[in-house]
């Protein structure tokens, strides 16, 4: 086990006088560590194959110095650990460089833990609470896997390499059966905790980037305008069916999500600079302010809520529902239309964005704001759908204009 030191110029980082820093790497069992040495030289006062400053005679000798200086500490540092003989590698050198007193053997359920607890202080505030689930059932995750195969309480931060990933992958899916999209987002939080611990100077690279997790194309169920107009004039006689139909359609004419609808209020409506009526809300998952013009369908839904009992003399301005319940009874007013897709409450939200804005040519750009979408790339995936669907319905019209040919010949 040796050490390789060199000193190097970071070209594509020059500041505005055009020099370039000047960086120390230092490598050991094929991991390296690179930090700035504080000098900055041009082109021209900078020997590569020396790894010497060349300047004007003064300030190359005072610079040279100090490189040799750098060298010769990280040299001694190496030494000293060698000597004591217990486990160092490149960061147990560039720690004790920088004189930064770090734990050693840092475990992945500890940064998980200190990830969670940043989260909590932040719930409301930046992060939802089914977040906050989502990333606590990884960690959990997580813990199952170590005690399961690795028979530890924790796991070294710098031992997770990309056996380990791949092993947690296959873990995932042979113990909870889960889909390649469900061990995806398992993943994503991983990653995320793995990249804390990088900028908590715990470990110096994400295994991640070597081992890759691929995202399947999902298929996004919508409501074709029949399908909606069939749920939107069937006669219902049963109280909580029509309310459940009312809270659908109403999310298919404002694209809100189940989470903001149980939070709407009086004082998410406002009058916007048109002079109508407006709903101004922050999302529930993402905190991302949505602005959402009231359309017909959907005002007349407020307004026939009026004076309901749960509503009425609250803030509120739409009767609750648990998300469970309100899916059960979708699939009852599926069976009355005669819908032979599984209805659930985030269908509305699909619906709204390809039947009944990008379908009648709303542009992706207003869909996207009104969505609340942070990336203009997750709208992308309905103008897909949509794409699609005038795809189907041209064939379907080739087929028509090829049999009227066939016609006209005979």
């Amino acid at each position: 086990m040796r050490i390789v030191i060199v000193f190097l110029m970071r070209k594509s980082r020059p500041r505005i006088d055009g020099k370039a820093p000047i960086y120390l790497r230092f490598t050991m069992d094929g991991r390296r560590v690179e930090l700035s040495t504080g000098i900055y030289a041009s082109k021209e006062e900078w020997d590569d194959i020396g790894q010497r400053f060349c300047g004007n005679i003064s300030s190359a000798e005072v610079i040279n110095t100090k490189l040799n200086k750098i060298r010769t500490e990280v040299y001694d540092i190496y030494n000293q650990l060698k000597s004591c003989g217990d486990e160092f590698d490149v960061l147990s050198i560039k720690n004790k460089f920088l004189k930064v007193d770090i734990k050693k053997d840092v475990g992945i359920l500890e940064i998980f833990d200190y990830y969670l607890e940043t989260m909590l202080v932040k719930l409301k505030r930046g992060y939802s609470v089914e977040t906050y689930k989502h990333y606590k059932s990884s960690r959990n995750r997580v813990a199952e896997f170590i005690k399961y195969r690795i028979k530890r309480k924790d796991y070294s931060l710098e031992k997770i390499d990309y056996k380990f990933l791949e092993q947690f992958d296959q873990y995932l899916k042979s113990k909870y059966k889960v889909c390649q999209n469900t061990a995806w987002n398992y993943h994503k939080h991983f990653r995320r905790v793995l990249n804390l611990a990088i900028s908590l100077d715990y470990i110096d690279r994400n295994p991640y980037k070597k081992y890759k997790v691929a995202l399947e194309p999902t298929h996004r169920e919508f409501l074709t305008s029949q399908e909606l107009d069939r749920i939107e004039k069937i006669k219902i006689s049963i109280e909580r069916l029509k309310t459940v139909r009312d809270l659908f359609v109403f999310s298919c004419y404002t694209g809100l999500s189940y989470a903001d609808i149980i939070k709407l209020s009086k004082s998410h409506l406002q009058i916007g600079t048109d002079g109508n009526e407006w709903i101004v809300i922050d999302r529930s998952k993402t905190n991302t302010r949505c602005r959402i013009p009231i359309l017909t369908k959907a005002s007349e839904i407020l307004k026939s809520y009026e004076d309901y009992p749960t509503v009425y003399d609250t803030n509120r301005i739409l009767p609750r529902l648990t998300n469970q319940k309100l899916n059960s009874y979708l699939k009852e007013l599926g069976d009355m239309c005669e819908i032979r897709k599984s209805i659930t409450m985030h269908m509305a939200r699909h619906t709204f964005a390809t039947t009944v804005t990008l379908s009648n040519g709303v542009p992706i750009e207003t869909v996207s704001k009104i969505l609340g979408h942070t990336s203009l790339k997750t709208t992308q995936i309905y103008a897909k759908i949509v794409d699609q669907k005038i795809s189907d319905d041209m064939d379907l019209l080739q087929m028509k204009l090829d049999k009227k040919e066939k016609s006209k010949g005979m």
